[in-house]
């Protein structure tokens, strides 16, 4: 290393910063006794020198190199004690990422050397493995994350404007005819002018994407010749999933985001900070296991094992100040670095569990709700994991949207024809007012979907009753069994056009309920043009056509179908509030904000909405009393999810326009009915003038 200046450098920034005179790197330790920086070819393949880090300010590691320049290519050897019984497990022949890794050289290559013990030996991982991991593990490369960012304006839909779209990179472009062959399955084909035409057309105003966070791909599947395609196991929170990248390069990511941004669409990232892809303790040691195990994971048994609250073997301690201080750098990088607008928080209640359970007021939600720059994006969080009381649906603190699994088992038992659902149904519509309306939430705070990655298509929902996942190698056994899902009469494809007609008409049943609950419309990728997996509802492991969309025959008029109600929320205040209705005297006319309703015009009593034979429920909405909009816009609308019943429109409003009947998909408007048909949506719109009964 001769021409290369050794000096103290600094505690902070974390990671490596180039300075123009060489670059600065400083990690974190609390147990280790010596910390070496590693220096590598630029290939990766050769390591140059091993260079002691001597400085340490508390239990940051700190040095500065001169000399070094961009594209450095770097890891770390920790030493200290191999004690797994008191939760260390520093190994220095193991080659170690740098948790603030902006950028990766080379992809893990499974071996039996990546492990920090003996494969085979009778003392499991109390063993200790010598073997070096260098040839096997992805190193870190200096970056320069500056970007000639324009014009650019992050397009700050409000939350009840906001309809999102879940996807994936590869997925939704894999198999995109429009979109250029060396482009598909990359931040640049997702951008492309298919694409963004393709999500105009349907209406929405932000993307969001599975994990792009740089994973790795389990050992298993690996050797079953399978992927980690969904992307749930990352290893490196700063730095951009390689496999999605045409040239290897940040500004890829970044020209992505702008382009969205250009055309009016949020990027909202899916992240997983609950749990890193090192696993249990039988799991590779390739970062922060071989850093700290004793900080970065939450430990039990005296420390040899993990708790595994997100189930996939460990979980992130974020009751560490360090640990959460990296969770909260990464957020900030993906914001300031890469402008995206949002996160989807992957089993957030791990991230909110302190030492004596789950606390809406803990250390990662105060950091999160006081930081000036987090505070203003998205935050949307999965409010569940399988630890003691995972299930926290409607007790995260605002600003937080939360993923309402409540709304998509609802809806679809009721469209199934589950009896006694109507009463549910009610409470769906209304933004599940009993499990979000407290301190001072909005009405928006439920993220509504009726389909996800993690389960069915929509597609699938109406074709199977039992999942199909022999695909992964797990004997069907994996995924959900509860689907609450409907063959129509015949399981699996068919060329019956009754039960085709049946299964295209509960797909507009169900999008168009999604659409009209107050709260935020979720849609998956592929189920607006038929996209269907084959009855497989846990497709992590298939990087093939199964999960890719088919874009060769899509359901056109569905697409059509998805556009227009899309276009009828926006052109319906009244549809998308941020108060909760809870049928008040609105002050304006004296007129409830919301009047529920039977076919026959009555208002139901209380021991019918426990009546299983009530299958129509009928509703007005006005703009919310509590917010004394004096706004006469109302509509009506009509779920009848038995057979065909006679229909009588209130009197409310001194005209109905009907525009909207899932019976007939191609109606945009049309006079008064007097039929609710059998399985349909009804959407009428009060005409403007003076409403009877008014008293205002």
């Amino acid at each position: 290393m001769s021409g290369h200046a050794v000096g103290p450098g600094r505690p902070w920034p974390m990671g490596a910063s180039f300075t123009g005179d060489g670059v600065n790197f400083a990690v974190f330790s609390a147990h280790a006794e010596m910390i070496e920086l590693c220096l590598f070819s630029p290939d990766g393949r050769k390591e140059l020198a091993r260079l002691p880090i001597r400085e340490r300010d508390g239990d940051i590691w700190h040095i500065h190199v001169g000399g070094l320049t961009l594209g450095t290519v770097y890891g770390f050897r920790a030493h200290g004690p191999y004690a797994p019984e008191q939760g260390h497990r520093f190994n220095p022949h193991k080659l170690l990422l740098d948790p603030y890794a902006r950028a990766l050289e080379g992809r893990l290559k499974w071996s039996d050397a990546v492990m920090g013990y003996k494969i085979g030996s009778p003392r499991g991982d109390l063993s200790y493995d010598t073997r070096d991991s260098a040839f096997a593990v992805p190193k870190a490369v200096v970056t320069d994350p500056s970007f000639s960012w324009g014009n650019d304006q992050a397009p700050r839909t409000p939350r009840s404007d906001t309809v999102i779209y879940e996807a994936h990179v590869k997925g939704l472009t894999a198999l995109h005819p429009g979109i250029d062959k060396q482009l598909r399955g990359t931040y640049l084909g997702l951008c492309s002018d298919p694409v963004i035409e393709h999500l105009h057309r349907l209406g929405v105003t932000a993307i969001e994407l599975m994990p792009v966070q740089a994973f790795v791909d389990d050992r298993f599947l690996v050797a079953k010749g399978l992927r980690n395609y969904w992307g749930y196991n990352t290893l490196a929170f700063f730095a951009p999933e390689p496999r999605y990248m045409s040239k290897g390069a940040l500004w890829e990511f970044q020209t992505m985001v702008r382009r969205f941004h250009a055309a009016g669409i949020e990027v909202i990232l899916d992240v997983v900070y609950n749990h890193t892809a090192e696993g249990d303790e039988w799991g590779p040691t390739l970062s922060f296991r071989g850093l700290d195990n004793a900080s970065y994971y939450r430990l039990a048994g005296g420390g040899r094992h993990y708790v595994n609250d997100a189930g996939t073997g460990n979980t992130l301690n974020l009751t560490h100040p360090m640990v959460l201080r990296m969770v909260m750098d990464s957020l900030r990088y993906w914001v300031e670095v890469a402008h995206v607008d949002g996160f989807r928080f992957d089993l957030a209640t791990a991230l909110g569990r302190e030492a004596h359970g789950f606390d809406p007021n803990g250390g990662f939600f105060d950091a999160i709700r006081q930081d000036p720059t987090l505070s203003r994006v998205k935050l949307i969080a999965e409010p569940w994991d399988i630890g003691p009381g995972g299930y926290q649906l409607g007790g995260y603190p605002h600003p937080f949207h939360e993923w309402n699994d409540k709304f998509r088992d609802g809806l679809r038992r009721f469209w199934k024809g589950d009896a006694g659902m109507t009463r549910d149904l009610a409470a769906r519509l209304l933004g599940s007012a009993e499990r979000f309306d407290h301190s001072g939430k909005a009405a928006t705070s439920s993220i509504n979907f009726i389909t996800s990655h993690d389960g069915f298509t929509l597609d699938d929902l109406v074709s199977f009753t039992i999942k199909r996942n022999f695909a992964n190698g797990e004997d069907n056994r994996d995924g959900h069994s509860e689907n609450h899902s409907d063959n129509l009469g015949v399981e699996g494809p068919t060329a019956d056009r009754k039960v085709q007609a049946a299964r295209a008409l509960r797909k507009r049943n169900l999008l168009a309920t999604l659409m009209i609950a107050q709260g935020v419309p979720m849609l998956l990728m592929g189920d607006e043009i038929g996209h269907g997996q084959g009855g497989n509802n846990n497709a992590y492991a298939q990087d093939n056509e199964v999960s890719w969309i088919d874009w060769t025959k899509p359901d056109t008029a569905l697409l059509a179908f998805v556009g227009r109600l899309s276009a009828l929320r926006k052109a319906l205040p009244v549809l998308r509030q941020r108060r909760f209705l809870h049928a008040r005297q609105r002050p304006a006319d004296q007129t409830p904000d919301v009047i529920w309703r039977r076919a026959n015009g009555t208002v139901p009593q209380s021991e019918e909405w426990h009546d299983p034979s009530f299958r129509c429920l009928c509703v007005e909405l006005r703009m919310a009393a509590k917010g004394g909009d004096p706004s006469r816009e109302a509509v009506f609308a009509v779920f009848n999810a038995g057979p065909a019943t006679a229909l009588h429109l209130p009197d409310t409003a001194p005209r109905w326009e009907l525009v909207l009947d899932t019976t007939r998909p191609d109606l945009t408007s049309g006079p008064v009915v007097t039929e609710a048909p059998a399985q349909s949506v009804l959407l009428f719109r009060a005409l403007t003038g003076t409403p009877k009964g008014d008293h205002a």
